[in-house]
């Protein structure tokens, strides 16, 4: 997958691969609210979570037909007022005349400076819970929240999940605020009208319009990609804000913006929020069940070598020794196709499918073995960090040997575990998922030793197979086709 250009919709504009909370794009400085000497240190001891008054979350609206038009004053009118500014202070050490811009401190000196972000978030509820996007809040030493009637509130961060980007505020002594009414980003449909109210450049309460462009896009976030794309105008400073749609209910949390794009944003649809705010809330993070396997799309020619009539699922490269998924009987070449019967049809559904999850939950898995439909359970465990597996030791190589042949690749004998060293890829190669560095381990399960063997398990191919090898790249174990070209 091609890696896109993308910025987090913060004030302070990074290049998003991924994480955002300072940049070169900050909020205008005319438009900024000076801290409060009160404002608090955003340390987790800081937090007495006994004190914090139980979530009133409202339940979302049951689904009705979209009209043809509606009145977009009134709905801004409605909404805006649960909608929030967000300024975040940042203490650092710049030595004097550094050239970073939107820097606060002593006139010609150096040492300690503040920098200042903007972002959005939207209240949930009327006791002063706001949501806003992680990033925005990352760094922060001190964040201020106004509301559109001016008010200004000193936050405490509440809860961080830095996989969603999510995070949850608390205003310090507030009460019977307005608060939004979340509705279901599952019911959401391409094309409906939605509204974006923000901070766009430290222009508080900015209100634009779209549709819902797209649904389910991955755009290289993380493990949990799944982004509603909307052409609404989403600019720095939007980050955190809400997606709302004609009812005036919250269907997304406007995170990224393709900067080389026109009108093109995204926003965490709002049942990813809804299934770890609770969290958020109660343990000041998110605890996720881990299924212990690394996996991978299928391709066409993927799909081909393994015999399957479509590319849905995913493909288990790697299972983690002793973990949830090993104990269920999966294997590597197993083809995941549900979660708790719910269908797989793209592999990057599968880990947020295992993480509305906890950990030592029982989850119901269907997958394909040579070609059979079978069922089984797991019993995940806890998911602790993104390293699935422990780093392999890597096998030295003999010098360089060419190995010419109609593939276009250049191997040779890979030491240690044995195996094949892919050294060099030629342009003209028919191997499209092959890179250089790339180990070759097996071919269609056949142990691979050496080069000799490899070109027999080539050579002895039938002209228009499609052979699945299993590679070890970098510290993880993959699959790969293997066409062999049709004799001419």
């Amino acid at each position: 997958m091609s890696r896109m250009s993308l910025v987090l919709a913060g004030s302070l504009v990074l290049v998003f691969a991924p994480g955002c909370a300072g940049g070169n794009a900050p909020a205008q400085p005319t438009h900024l609210t000076k801290t409060s000497p009160d404002a608090v240190v955003l340390n987790d001891q800081d937090v007495d979570r006994r004190d914090l008054p139980p979530l009133k979350v409202s339940a979302p609206l049951p689904p009705a037909p979209v009209p043809a038009t509606f009145d977009v004053a009134d709905l801004s009118e409605k909404v805006k007022p649960t909608v929030v500014n967000i300024t975040t202070t940042e203490k650092v050490s710049l030595p004097a005349g550094h050239p970073l811009e939107f820097f606060r401190g002593p006139e010609g000196g150096g040492g300690p400076r503040e920098r200042v972000g903007a972002g959005t978030g939207f209240i949930i509820d009327p006791s002063g819970y706001v949501i806003t996007n992680e990033h925005v809040v990352a760094d922060a030493d001190e964040v201020q929240v106004r509301l559109v009637d001016e008010r200004q509130f000193t936050a405490v961060v509440v809860g961080r999940d830095p996989k969603l980007d999510l995070a949850l505020l608390k205003l310090k002594d507030a009460k019977d605020l307005p608060a939004v009414q979340l509705g279901s980003s599952g019911q959401l449909r391409i094309g409906e009208h939605v509204l974006a109210v923000g901070n766009p450049f430290g222009l508080g309460h900015t209100v634009t319009l779209g549709i819902v462009s797209a649904k389910s896009r991955t755009i290289g976030a993380g493990l949990y990609d799944d982004f509603i794309q909307t052409d609404a105008s989403i600019n720095p400073g939007n980050s955190g804000g809400p997606l709302f749609n004609w009812r005036g209910e919250v269907v997304g949390i406007n995170t990224a913006i393709r900067p080389d794009a026109n009108n093109i944003g995204f926003a965490i649809p709002v049942d990813a929020l809804k299934d770890v705010l609770q969290q958020l809330r109660d343990k000041g993070h998110v605890v996720r069940g881990k299924l212990g396997l690394v996996f991978q799309p299928i391709s066409s020619d993927l799909a081909s070598a393994l015999k399957l009539t479509s590319q849905k699922g995913a493909l288990v490269s790697q299972v983690e020794v002793g973990g949830a998924a090993a104990r269920a009987g999966l294997k590597a070449g197993d083809v995941i196709i549900a979660v708790n019967d719910v269908e797989i049809a793209h592999a990057e559904e599968l880990p947020r499918n295992v993480a509305k999850n906890a950990p030592g939950a029982s989850v119901k898995l269907g997958y394909l073995r040579d070609g059979k439909r079978l069922d089984g359970k797991a019993t995940l465990d806890t998911l602790e960090d993104d390293s699935l597996l422990p780093r392999p030791p890597k096998g030295r190589v003999t010098p360089r040997t060419p190995s010419n042949n109609q593939l276009g690749i250049q191997v040779s004998n890979a030491k240690g575990e044995g195996g094949v060293r892919v050294d060099g890829v030629l342009p003209s190669s028919v191997l499209r998922e092959i890179r250089a560095g790339d180990v070759i381990t097996e071919v269609d399960s056949t142990p691979t030793k050496d080069v000799d063997q490899l070109e027999k398990q080539l050579t002895s191919a039938k002209p228009g197979k499609v052979l699945l090898a299993k590679v070890r790249r970098g510290d993880t174990t993959r699959f790969v086709p293997i066409p062999i070209p049709k004799k001419n």
